[in-house]
């Protein structure tokens, strides 16, 4: 749905708040958490922000089917179709998991840090050697059991739709032996439209979908998650 030339400025008011706010509360996340000594602190602090983040813009959140994650280590994969997806997983997922997100957020500002003191991993994605080593670093620390959360698409686009799965997530969770967790971030594109900055006042819903076994997961999460979302497969 596209905007209007009159509403866009009357939505300019609520969208300087939101960056406003979403960069107050990051600088305090991340200074909290440079003291912290437990990652799990850490994490915890970014969840509690995300989720305040999302009250204070008067975005309605929720997070349903969280008792169907495992009690083990695990690989959750999910959707990806908008820069606030990563907020909305943080405020939904308990703080055992690593992100896995790709290399460019790295250069990022105060973001790279923020992430590096949350133990995320950064994955190279157009440079094939390094993107293999850092595959292999992924796998050590799968194997240490430390669970992982990818956004295998990779990246997104203005299309509405789910876009193929690259098999990092799969590869990693096949040879630790970890299960596959399929994930669906309802109402983010329409909360945060790719390709502008617009932020509107809808809900947004994170559903632990379904617990796969690894050996078949690429296929069946990414059919799941377009079902759930209601999204078609890109072909």
């Amino acid at each position: 749905m596209k905007h209007s030339g009159s509403s866009a400025i009357w939505n300019l008011p609520y969208v300087a708040y939101c960056l406003v706010s979403f960069t107050v509360l990051g600088l305090t996340a991340l200074a909290i958490n440079m003291f912290l000594p437990s990652l799990r602190q850490r994490r915890v602090v970014a969840g509690t922000v995300g989720r305040v983040f999302l009250r204070l813009s008067g975005i309605p959140f929720t997070a349903e089917g969280l008792e169907r994650l495992p009690k083990t280590p695990c690989v959750v994969v999910a959707n990806h179709a908008s820069y606030i997806d990563a907020i909305a997983i943080v405020a939904a997922l308990p703080p055992e998991f690593a992100f896995v997100i790709k290399k460019e957020m790295v250069r990022v500002p105060l973001a790279g840090l923020l992430l590096r003191r949350l133990g995320s991993q950064f994955v190279e994605r157009f440079d094939r050697h390094k993107g293999a080593t850092d595959a292999r670093r992924v796998l050590k620390l799968a194997a240490t059991g430390q669970s992982l959360m990818f956004f295998p698409e990779g990246t997104f686009d203005e299309t509405r739709q789910i876009g193929k799965f690259l098999g990092g997530a799969f590869t990693t969770a096949k040879r630790a032996q970890m299960p596959v967790v399929a994930v669906a971030i309802h109402g983010t594109r329409d909360v945060m439209p790719p390709g502008g900055l617009h932020i509107r006042r809808l809900p947004i819903r994170v559903e632990i979908l379904a617990v796969l076994a690894a050996d078949d997961a690429r296929l069946r999460s990414r059919e799941l998650i377009a079902q759930a979302v209601g999204d078609p497969l890109a072909p």
